[in-house]
């Protein structure tokens, strides 16, 4: 399965900075708006020490975790819906994204400017807030008027859709994100045609220094918030891989803001983790939450889906407790599920498959 997330905000918030220690990709980050002229993008492993439990068990050659991609644009800035700066440009490169990184800076540094001369993580929020809703309404109102033509046809499925945008329209002139509104099944199906920018969920991540307090944060707007010192971040990433752990140790901390960021993200897509084990791979597979047995054998390899007879199952921790897997035969600890079963977060599962 393949997702992806948009990395966005103000120039010299420090997106570029975050992306290369996320990807550990040489983008460049410098001390000036719009430095970042292409979208770049990077593929993240997503932590997961289960990984190394049940290699432990089975000895593979090789372990493979499950992965994200993360997409980095121009920096924003106000009015760029009508072609200020040139993040404008590259709005279209995070409408295929399943989500969106806010990033927001609340970190002091004379050293480096702010494109509004002042730090107010309130404000930065609400101006790339806005221009997403600016965008997505240009969108909206550019569908409309086309269904509106088609609709002299009398077409009731076009009827449909235009109240549906109509709906959206509205939300979205009062300052409020699509992913506000509320849309039956088959709404959805409709609204994730548009690839609304403001229907996407978020995450806004709140660059900070050593003088942060928790109290004076963002308005979060119900959505979700994780501060991170980035400049810290990247001290723990130029250090040996061994030396990392120590240090994330003496900072009183069981994971790096990192990892931490990239499980949440991973949480913010609605995800979930099964695993397949043996003597050539132990590898980590990614699926949407109530994901049938079926389904998730597919990402495994398409045929599955249609061939799938059924699937051998334990809990990831029933399996390291025992040791090994003829043991957990041995218990009747593994068990048979059929074609209904819905995969459950941390499954190592077998899948039977006919011809």
């Amino acid at each position: 399965m393949s997702l992806s997330i948009g990395i966005v905000g103000l120039p010299n918030v420090g997106k570029s900075t975050l992306f290369n220690l996320l990807t550990k990709k040489g983008v460049e980050a410098a001390n000036y708006p719009f430095c970042t002229i292409d979208p770049n993008v990077g593929i993240v492993k997503v932590p997961d020490f289960r990984l190394e439990k049940l290699a432990e068990i089975s000895h593979p050659k090789q372990i493979i975790p499950t992965t994200i991609e993360f997409v980095d644009i121009a920096g924003l800035v106000a009015g760029a819906h009508k072609g200020e700066g040139l993040g404008n440009q590259f709005l279209a490169h995070i409408r295929e994204c399943d989500a969106i990184c806010e990033v927001i800076r609340d970190f002091k540094d004379n050293n480096i400017i702010h494109v509004n001369g002042k730090i107010n993580p309130n404000e930065d929020k609400e101006t790339i807030n806005l221009e997403l809703i600016f965008a997505d309404l240009a969108t909206v109102e550019k569908r409309l008027d086309k269904m509106r033509r088609e609709a002299k046809s009398g077409d009731k499925e076009i009827k449909i859709n235009i109240v549906i945008l109509e709906k959206i329209f509205e939300q979205l002139a009062k300052g409020q994100p699509a992913r506000s509104l509320t849309f039956d099944k088959e709404e959805i199906k409709f609204v994730k045609s548009l690839n609304l920018l403001t229907s996407k969920p978020i995450l806004y991540l709140l660059n900070i220094d050593d003088n942060y307090q928790e109290n004076t944060t963002i308005n979060p707007d119900g959505d979700e918030i994780l501060a991170l010192n980035v400049k810290l971040e990247e001290e723990i990433v130029n250090l040996p891989e061994e030396e990392q752990k120590e240090y994330i140790k003496e900072l009183g901390l069981k994971q790096s803001g990192l990892d931490f960021l990239i499980k949440k993200a991973y949480k913010l897509l609605n995800l979930e983790t099964f695993f397949t084990t043996g003597p050539d791979e132990t590898r980590a597979w990614t699926v949407k939450i109530n994901t049938k047995a079926p389904l998730a054998a597919g990402e495994i390899h398409t045929d599955f889906i249609k061939n799938f007879i059924r699937a051998e199952v334990i809990n990831w921790e029933k399996l390291v407790a025992c040791g090994s897997e003829a043991k957990a035969r041995d218990l009747g600890l593994i068990r048979t599920e059929g074609k209904d079963y819905i995969i459950q977060d941390g499954d190592v599962c077998n899948f039977l498959i006919g011809k």
